[in-house]
């Protein structure tokens, strides 16, 4: 799974859209009416892949699949967004958890972007990208939107976790957390309890 790439991907979001479709059918026959269903995952399985440069790798992924499959009606994306914070992830595929300070939003960013939003007065907020028509047309350029899973590398950031991406096209509504703290994980480990110095350390600017 780790090594390839569309073809992998594309098997892994393939297979929870059958596993959701699956349980949508044996809940929906249960109660004798149409289920619904919340899923909780990453950004980059949940926001319509066509919306972003994963359609030109020829990758899909969940949310895309469920509005070909179901209407756009019958489901509703939401994504996450944050400035600046910590994250628990690893430097590599199989490396320890860490808790890693993440870079601020780069400049040409939606996180930069709603970070103005955040210091001008905004604090934490949403944006209903589906039902504010001239939010959604305001928001229409394509930016660089910032993806952190597993791994997080900082020093290759704008390579390894940033992509261009519609954001109206892409989720029906947003939440915006400008800045947000690591998931602590039940099993630390050293590197997890002793975070990354700040990039600008020791200077501290």
């Amino acid at each position: 799974m780790f090594r390839g790439r569309e073809d992998t991907w594309n098997l892994r979001d393939t297979h929870m859209a059958d596993t959701l479709d699956a349980l949508d059918f044996h809940l929906s026959r249960e109660r004798g009416r149409p289920a619904k269903i919340v899923v909780w995952a990453h950004n980059s399985h949940l926001g319509d892949a066509r919306a972003t440069e994963m359609s030109e790798r020829g990758e899909l992924n969940l949310g895309q699949l469920v509005r070909e499959r179901h209407g756009s009606g019958a489901a509703f994306l939401v994504g996450f967004s944050t400035f600046a914070s910590t994250v628990t992830a690893a430097s590599d595929w199989g490396g320890a958890a860490e808790h890693k300070r993440v870079r601020p939003g780069l400049p040409s960013s939606f996180e930069a972007l709603l970070h103005q939003a955040s210091a001008a007065g905004a604090g934490d907020f949403h944006l209903d990208l589906a039902g504010d028509a001239r939010l959604a047309n305001a928001l229409a350029h394509p930016r660089l939107q910032r993806a952190i899973g597993v791994i997080y590398q900082p020093r290759t950031e704008r390579w390894s976790h940033y992509f261009p991406a519609r954001l109206p096209d892409q989720f029906d509504a947003l939440l915006h957390f400008d800045e947000t703290r690591a998931v602590e994980p039940l099993e630390r480990t050293a590197g997890w309890d002793s975070p990354e110095p700040a990039e600008t350390y020791p200077i501290g600017i």
